[in-house]
């Protein structure tokens, strides 16, 4: 049954709301995929904060104009569902790449992030980004750095004058 008019202008408007607030985009080829697996694809991403959707490449091409993922605009081919990272800019890749090892079907395509265009090797690699919460503990820790050293080398300060005083005494006794 095709879309009316209306239905397609719906489909455009919601998905370039959420290409605008979107970290990263992973498009993926479908194509194979029962509808249970599909089922248990998007409970994965809702899980995660992943906003998943099969759309016509046509409107996809058309709600991803005006956003940062318009680079995206002349590799939409095939039966593509977008997965758009809303959290963190890995969770879409974490999502996609974890299902595409259990089921050899789900392909991916295409990956978006930062305004470039990715190759479908670097799957890994933005999925491995860390979290928000993993980025700040991590820039907390080489914060803390330069302050731990100082506290180790001010309290190395006394220990020392306590073992000079210690040899002294020793060697005058």
């Amino acid at each position: 049954m095709s879309l009316t008019l209306d239905q397609k202008k719906n489909i455009v408007a919601e998905v370039s709301v959420v290409a605008a607030e979107a970290l990263s985009v992973v498009a993926a080829e479908y194509r194979g995929l029962s509808v249970e697996q599909m089922t248990e694809l998007r409970a994965n991403a809702r899980n995660e904060g992943v906003y998943l959707r099969v759309v016509k490449n046509s409107l996809a091409r058309k709600a991803v104009e005006g956003t940062e993922f318009e680079c995206l605009k002349e590799a939409l081919i095939g039966p593509l569902i977008l997965a758009f990272s809303r959290e963190d800019p890995g969770s879409a890749a974490r999502v996609i790449d974890k299902f595409s090892k259990e089921n050899e079907q789900l392909v991916v395509k295409l990956i978006a992030l930062g305004g470039k265009l990715l190759d479908a090797k670097d799957i890994k690699a933005v999925a491995n980004l860390p979290t928000r919460d993993q980025a700040i503990s991590m820039l907390m820790s080489v914060m803390m750095a330069p302050v731990e050293k100082l506290t180790r080398c001010l309290n190395d300060v006394p220990s020392q004058v306590v073992r000079v005083v210690a040899a002294v005494k020793d060697q005058k006794s």
